[in-house]
């Protein structure tokens, strides 16, 4: 049985699926989504707006009439994978159309594969649309072709990720999504709601909280009030998270938050992940990318490391039980040796649940490629397996901790084995740990919240009986 690898990208979203088979003569378009959860809402939002129109949808290259593939222009690396899809599909079809972050630069896609029929950039449904028709024209059934009331979703039907703003105000060195995405711009909280409570009553388990800076959404709107169910709520983050906690019972859903910048109004999330008739979970994945503040203030990072420390310590006195996940960048330009052991012993002090790490690198029109003091590759893999070893430590301890004690978890998969595969209240798909359950299951079903007595930890995983 595998477990969960420590270099595990958590720039990922899960893999897309589809599960329908289309109709005779139905025009079929195969869709690659590549990149983070914020990217495969846009795929949903594209393939919702396609079969409204009759599209059936479908991963197969072969046996579709054009292929649309998202592309992620996160990290170089990133940005070769998209590359190597677009042209795979190219090979395998011949219709492309290219749309993503990477589109942001449409002469570098067009430069490797000058025969796609169009490139777009992110979040620009109505030009994909449009390149759809004129690829292969719509031919709608009204008496067969029914939209589901909460549209496509790529994501297994018992999780989905809500996307509560697009862009970011930020100007970090090392990061280019504020020009391929532009400046924030938050959705207004009724519409954000009204989706939400169409995913839970389609019978959505688990709703995961996205944008590129959680926290400072409606910031863009000046917080504008709008009326929810009889009353007035603000689009700020704490009156969209209450709002959430409540659309379900907390033993029957879960409301999981990502990408939360640690500025002083999220303590008054804390509360709210404390009270055990919320659905918010006690679970805070923030991006502090390092520790040591000379580092931090050569990312042009908007966050203090020794304030961060002071922050986790009120969250934690607030609700014990909070889980924090973190991403952190190591080799940046100029990192000493002493401001990485400073990066360790702060590691040591803030003792994070769920750890993940980028070992540095160019990308271009980012501003960190113009820093002195780039850090040799040698050094940044030895430093990155030096902190991966610390994060591993922490992890397994605290993992250690939970044997003997009785959790929900939510089942994700079973095999043909019957071995569930399950995770947490402190563990987001794709990203973090699992939760195995080994013996038992049958009548479990994928999506079901159960709960199970911890027996064994690993690493990065859980093992269990079903209390």
């Amino acid at each position: 049985m595998s477990t969960n690898p420590p270099n595990l990208r958590p720039d990922l979203a899960p893999k897309a699926t589809f599960n329908t088979a289309p109709r005779a003569g139905q025009p079929t378009i195969g869709m690659v989504s590549l990149g983070c959860p914020k990217a495969l809402v846009d795929s949903e939002r594209i393939l919702t707006r396609l079969r409204a129109e009759g599209y059936q949808i479908g991963s197969d290259y072969a046996g579709a009439d054009a292929v649309i593939v998202n592309t992620c222009g996160f990290l170089d690396s990133a940005k070769a994978e998209s590359l190597e899809a677009i042209g795979e599909a190219l090979s395998e079809n011949g219709k492309v159309i290219v749309t993503g972050c990477l589109g942001a630069n449409p002469e570098f896609i067009t430069g490797a594969h000058p025969k796609v029929l169009a490139v777009t950039g992110p979040h620009q449904y109505e030009q994909v649309l449009d390149a759809v028709h004129g690829a292969v024209p719509p031919a709608p059934d009204p008496f067969i072709d029914l939209l589901p009331a909460s549209g496509v979703s790529l994501t297994p039907r018992h999780f989905s990720y809500l996307k509560i703003s697009e862009g970011c105000n930020h100007a970090c060195k090392f990061c280019i999504i504020p020009d391929m995405r532009g400046k924030l711009q938050s959705r207004p909280v009724h519409a954000v709601l009204r989706e939400a409570e169409k995913l839970v009553d389609a019978g959505v388990r688990e709703l995961l909280v996205i944008s590129q800076d959680t926290s400072a959404y409606g910031l863009d709107r000046r917080y504008s009030e709008h009326e929810w169910k009889g009353e007035n709520v603000r689009s700020h983050i704490t009156d969209l998270a209450r709002e959430l906690g409540q659309l379900g019972a907390a033993d029957d859903l879960w409301v999981r938050l990502h990408y939360v910048y640690p500025y002083p109004h999220v303590r008054e999330l804390i509360p709210l992940m404390a009270d055990t008739s919320s659905a918010i979970l006690p679970y805070l994945d923030i991006p502090f990318q390092h520790g040591h503040p000379d580092v931090l203030k050569r990312m042009a990072r908007p966050a203090a490391s020794a304030k961060v420390l002071d922050e986790i310590a009120a969250w934690r006195d607030m609700c014990p039980d909070i889980t924090l996940r973190s991403t952190f960048i190591v080799g940046y330009p100029g990192e000493t040796e002493a401001e990485f052991q400073y990066l360790l012993d702060w590691m040591d002090e803030a003792q994070l649940d769920r750890v993940g790490c980028f070992k540095y690198e160019n990308v271009a029109g980012a501003r960190s490629n113009a820093l002195p003091d780039h850090v040799e590759e040698a050094v940044k893999q030895e430093r990155w397996e030096r902190f991966m070893q610390k994060a591993q430590a922490i992890s397994e301890a605290k993992l250690e901790a939970k044997v003997g004690q009785t959790m929900q978890v939510i089942i994700d998969e079973i095999d043909e084995d019957g071995i569930a595969t399950c995770r947490t209240k402190a563990d987001a798909p794709e990203i973090d740990g699992n939760l195995f359950i080994d013996e038992g299951t049958d009548g479990l079903s994928v999506g079901d919240l159960v709960t199970v007595d911890v027996d064994e930890a690993g690493e990065y995983d859980l093992w269990g009986k079903l209390a």
